[in-house]
């Protein structure tokens, strides 16, 4: 394979992990949010208030870093609605989820009005001259940003502390069966909280990165049903954080193919084209149900939630 077609790919590969972060880090919250039995419809406004808040930090103090972490903070004050709402208060989880959607997107569309359009400067590239003369390699690292990589770590970083250590134990027991959880003395309130306030620090920087990182600038509604993707993601991944990564470069593949038709000038309506991404994703879904894995990996705590009658 000649050099040419090497950069290409890397271009590509650059191109669907850049696309694929934001959603990265929401699909691994709410993964970790349903591993306790705790579904979270909210964190599409939680991902919102991420890349609200996320953007108003960075564009204000000039700092990506502090984007990301008021992003993360602002997931995590919304994602306490949730839990009080449905572990403190024993409401309906899909209830409780669609009012904290409403809150972040109300909150977003009032206080994001002052920072739409504006632009902020992405955390540094990969790249660098330690590359030295390996083209491949720089247009590969040269369009990362520190966040892709972290993502991916996060992957792993999740999958070994859910699968290797007690920490991981107490939370799949507690997502499989509270009541085994209770009598081996464990807190099924605190862990499942711990779950829920994870999740939404994760969709709170999926979201700071998406308008801080990617495309380092806000407007109104912009994550435009990352976060519902998320939820719909988690099932195609079997609830299992390692396998969250290739499910989420399905969707950062075809949104990043929608990009390149777009600035190639394909001749197809650009509606047509932004719902592409959403409907590979749907087809994924229905995908997984027709292969018979309905229900495959999922919690046992969660078949009462989502009403599911066998496996």
């Amino acid at each position: 394979m000649d050099e040419a077609t090497l950069i290409l790919i890397a271009g590509w590969v650059a191109a669907i992990l850049r696309s694929a972060t934001p959603l990265l880090f929401v699909t691994l919250g709410e993964t970790l949010s349903q591993r306790v039995g705790i579904i979270n419809l909210g964190i599409e406004g939680e991902m919102l208030a991420g890349a609200c808040f996320g953007f108003a930090a960075a564009a204000t103090t000039g700092d990506p870093l502090l984007g990301l972490i008021a992003g993360g903070a602002a997931g995590v004050v919304l994602s306490m609605v949730h839990a009080g709402l449905c572990i403190g208060l024993g409401a309906n989880q899909f209830g409780s989820g669609l009012a904290v959607w409403m809150i972040g997107l109300g909150i977003t569309s009032f206080y994001g009005r002052a920072f739409v359009g504006g632009q902020v400067d992405a955390s540094g590239s990969l790249g660098g001259s330690w590359l030295g003369d390996s083209p491949v390699l720089a247009q590969l690292l040269d369009n990362l940003s520190w966040t892709a990589l972290a993502a991916v770590l996060l992957v792993l970083l999740a999958g070994f502390l859910l699968y290797r250590t007690r920490t991981g134990l107490a939370w799949r027991t507690v997502g499989e069966a509270p009541e085994a959880a209770r009598a081996a003395g464990l807190s099924v309130p605190r862990i499942q909280v711990s779950g829920v306030l994870l999740g939404g620090f994760l969709a709170g920087v999926g979201g700071a990165v998406l308008s801080v990182d990617y495309t380092q600038t806000w407007a109104q509604e912009m994550t435009k049903g990352r976060g519902l993707v998320a939820v719909g993601l988690v099932i195609v991944a079997r609830w299992n954080p390692y396998l969250v990564l290739p499910t989420v470069l399905v969707f950062g593949g075809a949104e990043a193919a929608v990009t390149r038709l777009q600035a190639g000038g394909f001749v197809l309506s650009s509606h047509v084209l932004a719902s592409l991404p959403y409907i590979i994703a749907l087809l994924v879904v229905v995908g997984a149900y027709a292969w018979g894995r309905r229900g495959s990996g999922m919690p046992e705590g969660l078949k009462g939630v989502f009403a599911v009658r066998g496996s």
